[in-house]
């Protein structure tokens, strides 16, 4: 590997939890994409593994699901957890034809269509959580607005009766971001086994919801088990949820940061699409994506092993020089952006119409209501090497005297 010697090289630890909490990742993924672009990852914390830092390489890897595998695991994970208990069973963690096969049974639900015509009962929930936010003055951003409105969006998908949506709401809070582990995971267990009721009330009484359609549908001939139906509500509800909550928090500190871009969004609404495209490439919220080489084969001279575990880390690819003119710029202007937060290839997020959707119409929302909003506290970040972006948003939240002219979402 080259290496500049004009820059100095930082210490390289991307499984550093406290790096993107309290650290700064990009001085490590800039000196990486320039000298070092397929870094061998020693053993840490975690196994070692090759990481993709630019732009080109992570999209090759991501188009060639032949080479690398995502049915071993998308996350690094320590030796002594074992494979993960998802591996070749959910839509995130299986490769063709499974993949497919299981995405054909839920498409038609995230496509644009079906989206579109979601949207009046989108905008309803957002309304009833602004309105909530506003009443109670002062709030934490992330819980209080951009968790809710993800989460109650997908329990509508999923057919979870509207009483239970904020149970799961405190359940999710707890499992994504309670900062004791056994919490974590007690309360990650406590939403399986409320999905384990769902999925059999559903495989009794079939409604129009996306848990119906696990329990009840077919693969060449044959149902899913009732630990697939499990694992793949598991995979939509965090699907659904925990990247849209860090984006909308993480795109509402942005605009904070970059007041003018805030500005320039309330006098050309019309820039909502253009802004919510910057606003992903900006927070970039799943920070690695992991492939396990299927067979030998060779990246930039590197020679990959079959079974070595191939890292892509989207944020660094979403500041490429060689793709983005002023990377490090917010710019909701920018086009062309074609960032890759969203993934790429076979894998692409299913949910990426319905993610467009939510953040576009929470924004609008708060832009169509003029609502004043500013900083009522110190924001902090998550501690961790999986999602990145606002842990809390303490913000305070005023009614604007004039309601905007009313703009379209579409």
């Amino acid at each position: 590997m080259q290496v500049d010697s004009s820059q100095k090289a930082p210490r390289i630890n991307l499984v550093d939890p406290e790096l993107y909490a309290d650290g700064d990742p990009f001085e490590q993924w800039r000196w990486l994409r320039a000298n070092a672009p397929v870094y061998w990852h020693p053993p840490a914390e975690l196994p070692g593994f090759w990481a993709l830092t630019r732009y080109e390489d992570i999209r090759t890897v991501y188009r060639d699901a032949a080479t690398f595998s995502s049915a071993k695991g998308i996350l690094l994970r320590p030796a002594d957890h074992g494979e993960d208990p998802g591996g070749g069973r959910t839509l995130a963690l299986t490769d063709a034809p499974r993949h497919r096969q299981l995405r054909g049974l839920v498409d038609e639900w995230f496509a644009l269509r079906s989206v579109r015509g979601f949207e009046p009962e989108m905008t309803e929930v957002t309304r009833r959580v602004v309105d909530e936010a506003l009443e109670s003055g002062t709030c934490d951003f992330v819980t209080d607005v951009a968790a809710r409105v993800p989460l109650y969006v997908i329990c509508r998908m999923m057919g979870v009766p509207s009483s239970d949506w904020d149970h799961l709401f405190m359940l999710t809070s707890q499992a994504f971001g309670a900062s004791d582990p056994l919490t974590q995971r007690f309360a990650h267990l406590d939403i399986m086994s409320y999905f384990e009721e769902l999925q059999a009330a559903k495989a009794a009484n079939p409604g129009d919801d996306l848990v119906s359609i696990l329990a009840t549908s077919e693969i060449d001939g044959v149902r899913l088990t009732p630990d697939e139906i499990l694992l793949n509500c598991d995979n939509l509800l965090v699907g659904g949820t925990e990247n849209t909550r860090i984006a909308a928090a993480g795109g509402m500190l942005a605009f904070l940061e970059h007041r003018d871009q805030w500005d320039a969004l309330a006098k050309e609404p019309e820039l909502l699409p253009s802004a919510v495209e910057e606003v992903l490439r900006w927070t970039s919220t799943a920070t690695h994506i992991m492939r396990t080489a299927l067979r030998p084969t060779e990246i930039h001279g590197n020679q990959v092993a079959a079974g070595d575990r191939v890292t892509l880390w989207l944020p660094s690819a979403n500041r490429d020089e060689s793709v983005f003119d002023r990377p490090d710029e917010f710019d909701i202007r920018r086009k062309p952006n074609r960032h890759l937060a969203l993934g790429f290839g076979e894998h692409f997020c299913l949910g990426s119409v319905l993610a467009r959707a939510e953040l576009r119409i929470l924004y609008h929302e708060l832009l169509h209501r003029d609502i004043h909003i500013e900083l009522a506290g110190t924001p902090t970040r998550l501690t961790s090497i999986v999602v990145n972006g606002p842990e809390a948003l303490p913000v305070r939240l005023t009614a604007g005297q004039d309601a905007r002219p009313r703009v379209t979402t579409g």
